[in-house]
């Protein structure tokens, strides 16, 4: 546990992980709120000589890094990574449900491709059992059949509709995303595992592999955890 004067639990949880990024790094960069703090975080190191190179996740975590003067680099440059820092809707033990910002895919394509992936989360995003829809990023041409398929694990998908456009939120990726309703998830690995089997499906919004949860508390104060 780490102490702050910062009263903003994103910011906190944001700002502490940034601390753990080093000269010379390779840095995914998530998605998000939370995330953004860290980024911002990290701009003002490498404002400050920091060298790093960052990986986006998002086209929106890549116009925020490039605001703050971060360089970026692409995964064919680098394949393996340093570390990644990204955010979450909900998070049980080191298990968590990403995807309200429509990017798990690529999130999951960096956290998979990174040597330290670490959540950072303010404490309202923390629970004993997991409950949130599960973002999923499917083919439009299969959104039907998702459906089914989704219904047959006992859940009940729905097509994530635009707010300031009309029609379905679409991906970076060009796909629509549809949010999954599995009620209380007593096996979150169990059910990646059967999403992962699904046809029609990109990629779904559960992570079961972190390294490290940084999570903000309403005093500022930071709780570190890892396996």
């Amino acid at each position: 546990m780490t102490s702050s004067t910062r009263n903003n639990p994103k910011q906190a949880a944001g700002e502490e992980a940034a601390r753990l990024v080093k000269d010379g790094m390779v840095v995914g960069l998530g998605t998000g709120s939370t995330a953004a703090y860290a980024i911002k975080e990290l701009g003002k190191h490498v404002a400050a000589g920091l060298k790093i190179l960052g990986v986006p996740t998002s086209y929106q975590s890549a116009f925020l890094a490039s605001e703050n003067g971060i360089p970026l680099t692409t995964l064919d440059e680098h394949p393996v990574l340093d570390i990644d820092i990204d955010g979450a809707d909900q998070v049980a033990g080191f298990i968590a449900i990403k995807g309200g910002g429509a990017a798990h895919t690529r999130e999951k394509i960096v956290a998979l491709s990174s040597r330290k992936f670490v959540v950072v989360v303010d404490e309202s995003k923390c629970t004993g059992v997991l409950d949130h829809t599960v973002p999923l990023e499917i083919l439009p041409f299969a959104r039907k059949l998702v459906i089914k398929q989704v219904a047959e694990l006992g859940g009940k998908a729905e097509l994530r509709m635009g707010v300031n456009k009309d029609g379905p939120v679409i991906s970076d990726n060009g796909n629509f995303i549809m949010d999954a309703d599995f009620g209380t998830i007593d096996d979150p690995a169990a059910l990646a595992e059967q999403l992962s089997q699904c046809v029609g499906i990109v990629e779904h919004g559960i992570f079961t592999k972190i390294d490290a949860v940084y999570i903000g508390k309403k005093d500022g104060s930071v709780g570190i955890t890892s396996p």
